[in-house]
């Protein structure tokens, strides 16, 4: 009786060990059916950048803000040359942020969809991208919350989301996506969102013919679970350039450049500035409210103080854009 238990335990754990992969493997297998998107307005000009990943043969998933308002675009397999134009969209879940894509002659591996419903917090999971377009970025992190937002779930991941990484595949141990970066901050350091797959599922059921890019933009009076966390994702507007003040008593006075990349006007801009010392480590943060508006295509120099000591401490800074309002 022991030796058949025993024989059961061997085979339940070599059941096991076949469906867990190495990070090694799952990167490997994600890089090669992950892709960079490039959208274009209507004069062939870079709108904005993200990511995608196969989902059925000539389909990419991805993330509707990265392609809404553009014209046209083109997918690039990670560590591939070769780009693929886009056709339209196949079908768009508003709502979530979610849109399938039709991709002309492309021919990646579908990534398989796990059941987003097992997934549980202090899982590990490995997000995939292209953050600030550095192609093929592979991150290792946690789910560490399932949030309700209404009616809908997000997870909440430690694994690095940044811009470029949205519309980007969330793996489990075993290779499945469980979900898509939707790259949302609710106004804090390290809080990263997916939307979960069983969404993209059900999704995928409703794809029909391929239609204009054009489409893909929402009735503004459309409910988006991008609006629970802040309105928008943190994408469009980045924090640069930062210098010190050094005159007089101003010591600790420093100012950097809010950016807005978008096309529209943006207000209520939430940021914070941290400050880095010779170890590398975080000396201090500063959080930074601008309240006026930026328009499209246009910047704003924004100033702050800190204590002396900072700046003296201080070897790097970073201009973390955490949430803004869209101005109609």
């Amino acid at each position: 009786m022991t030796a058949i238990i025993w024989a059961v335990s061997l085979m339940q754990v070599g059941t096991i060990e076949v469906q867990a992969q190495s990070a090694q493997s799952i990167a490997k297998t994600a890089f090669g059916s992950t892709v960079l998107l490039v959208m274009e307005d209507s004069n062939g000009q870079p709108l904005s950048f993200g990511s995608g990943f196969f989902v059925r043969d000539g389909e990419i998933a991805s993330n509707l803000h990265v392609v809404e308002g553009a014209a046209r675009g083109y997918a690039k397999i990670i560590g591939h040359k070769a780009k693929y134009n886009i056709d339209g969209i196949t079908a768009v879940d508003a709502e979530r942020d979610l849109v399938v894509l039709k991709i002309s002659g492309a021919r990646g591996v579908s990534l398989p969809l796990g059941n987003s419903e097992n997934v549980q917090v202090g899982e590990t999971v490995y997000a995939v991208g292209n953050p600030q377009g550095l192609e093929g970025t592979f991150s290792q992190g946690i789910v560490s919350s399932i949030r309700e937002v209404e009616s809908d779930k997000l997870l909440q991941i430690t694994a690095p989301i940044s811009p470029g990484s949205s519309g980007g595949p969330i793996l489990n141990g075993k290779g499945e996506v469980v979900g898509v970066s939707v790259a949302t901050y609710r106004g804090g350091q390290n809080l990263n969102f997916a939307i979960p797959s069983n969404y993209l599922k059900a999704l995928i059921e409703k794809a029909g013919s391929a239609k204009p890019l054009a489409k893909a933009t929402p009735d503004k009076s459309q409910r988006s679970i991008l609006a629970d966390l802040g309105e928008r994702s943190s994408e469009g507007v980045v924090g640069t350039q930062l210098t010190w003040k050094y005159i007089g008593v101003s010591i600790g006075s420093y100012s950097f450049t809010l950016r807005n990349k978008l096309r529209e006007n943006v207000s209520n801009i939430q940021c914070i500035v941290v400050f880095y010392g010779s170890d590398d480590l975080p000396v201090d943060i500063d959080v930074v409210q601008y309240n006026g508006t930026i328009p499209g295509g246009l910047a704003k120099r924004i100033t702050g103080q800190v204590d002396p000591s900072v700046q003296l401490l201080s070897k790097r800074t970073e201009v973390r854009v955490l949430n803004f309002k869209i101005v109609n």
